[in-house]
């Protein structure tokens, strides 16, 4: 079912996917700003199209919760650690945590962190929180580093509240503004200044996230691929020092590890041990198959140092859209592709194929894929060709590793100029999804080791990649030197 977009209170676009969605409130601590907000947002859903409803059960979407702004929720309060017990639910809806804080404590603590990540030698003392491990700091300073004090914040407040997604309304009797905060670290903001328009775009962020779904129920093949067959492959190898040399030049972020952050039980679907840091794939030629990196979700995996045991074998996606399909490698360790597994693979079916000169293999246009936590500053146009996505995923992104995300992607690269003409001169295209990072596709070059064209394109200023990841709609502008520079609005 359709959402309903009658008198919306939006000119931004809308997904053409968006559905009628299930909610429920359950009120935890909470202030009278809250109370307002909920009441209103309530309503909005129901004008919207949507249904609320009075308990969670098995068909909700979405649960809205409230919790106390940076002060630690125990964990057996949490609802994303007791929402199936508590109504015995064979599974968890997406939590969603509303926070409420004043302008001038919010500057505090913003100010507080500007202050801690500026010192040349950053001290542990100024990341101690009540409620955090002992050794949280670490992460809180990278993070910060990485996207500045909101993203350190926004990292402690997921920590405090034992909550992923974040709604913070910041304002003192009403909501001024709104702050949505997830797990890759987005923290795009929504304007209170038209209550109807502010309360209509977080009902449509809010839809779009639960109107979409995971894609990583991959499907493993029969058989497998005979050791010796493996063993002859130059592309394991090739990746290894693929990422030897994207470490070198730090693309990876790096992996948050839940335990150095808080003790809490991982609990099933509720909570992974670690979440990744990137992925990157190539075509192997032999196996007609793409080589990617597994996920970083089900154990630790330094991107920067991978061995045989972190890649997996990518075949196709699977035509149900639900995950992708792989195969096992004889006497190698074989866990499940990263969540980007259907992104890169898939993107391939609206590509063309061409033929290497050296071997006459049929191979697809683009020859290695990488997805990062990063953004893109600044490239060469004669070089490097940026595709937008569609201007729905702007306005109203999407979560890592579902399928609106991989249909994006796929949408974006099937404009590339670049990739749909192989003779075009550009080696390198990549786009941005707003909040979560890049993805930048390289074509086959004679002579090149597989992802060889992009890190030397970064090398040589053609692809200037920068820690902050912009929030909203990206554009670039020409320059005087005839590169493009990000403009981020």
């Amino acid at each position: 079912m359709q959402v309903s977009q009658s008198a919306a209170k939006t000119n931004q676009p809308l997904h053409d996917w968006l559905r009628s969605i299930k909610v429920t409130y359950v009120a935890g601590q909470t202030t009278p700003l809250l109370e307002e907000v909920v009441t209103n947002l309530l309503d909005r859903f129901k004008l919207r199209g949507h249904e609320v409803q009075d308990v969670p059960g098995d068909s909700t979407d979405v649960l809205i919760t409230t919790a106390p702004f940076a002060e630690p929720l125990d964990w057996r309060q949490a609802m994303l650690f007791t929402a199936r017990r508590r109504f015995k639910l064979t599974r968890t809806p997406t939590i969603l945590t509303l926070l409420h804080t004043t302008p001038e404590r919010l500057g505090d603590l913003l100010d507080h962190f500007e202050r801690a990540l500026s010192r040349p030698q950053a001290d542990p003392a100024d990341f101690a929180f009540p409620g955090l491990a002992q050794s949280a700091y670490h992460t809180l300073i990278e993070q910060g580093q990485r996207g500045g004090p909101i993203l350190a914040l926004e990292r402690l407040l997921q920590v405090l509240s034992k909550s992923i997604r974040i709604i913070l309304f910041v304002g003192d009797e009403h909501p001024q503004y709104a702050y949505h905060f997830d797990m890759v670290g987005a923290y795009p903001r929504s304007d209170g200044s038209d209550p109807d328009a502010f309360y209509d775009d977080i009902v449509y962020r809010i839809a779009t996230v639960a109107s979409t779904h995971e894609v990583t129920n991959h499907q493993v093949t029969d058989g497998l691929i005979p050791r010796p067959k493996w063993d002859a492959l130059h592309t394991p190898q090739a990746m290894r020092r693929a990422g030897q040399e994207l470490g070198k030049r730090k693309f990876f972020t790096e992996l948050i590890l839940v335990d150095q952050l808080v003790h809490v039980p991982a609990i099933g679907d509720a909570v992974a041990s670690q979440y990744s840091e990137g992925c990157f794939a190539t075509w192997d030629p032999t196996l007609n198959a793409l080589i990617a990196t597994v996920t970083g979700s089900s154990r630790p995996v330094d991107k920067t140092n991978i061995t045989e045991d972190d890649l997996a074998v990518i075949l196709r996606a699977r035509p149900d859209g639900q995950g992708a399909i792989v195969c096992h490698v004889e006497s190698k360790r074989n866990d499940p592709p990263s969540s980007e597994a259907v992104e890169m693979v898939d993107m391939d079916t609206l590509l063309p194929r061409i033929k290497l000169e050296e071997s006459a293999a049929d191979v697809p246009v683009a020859r290695s894929k990488l997805h990062g936590h990063r953004g893109i500053s600044a490239y060469d146009p004669a070089k490097v060709e940026f595709v937008p996505l569609d201007p729905a995923y702007y306005h109203y992104p999407v979560s890592c590793a579902t399928e609106a995300q991989a249909h994006g992607i796929k949408s974006a690269f099937a404009r590339a100029q670049a990739l749909q003409n192989p003779a075009d001169p550009r080696q390198i295209v990549f786009t941005v999804l707003p909040g979560h990072g890049a993805v930048i596709v390289e074509k086959w070059v004679p002579g090149k080791a597989p992802l060889q064209v992009i890190w030397e394109a970064m090398d040589a200023g053609q692809l200037e990649v920068d820690k902050r990841v912009p929030q909203g709609l990206v554009s670039y502008f020409a320059s005087a030197d005839n590169r493009m520079i990000l403009q981020d609005e």
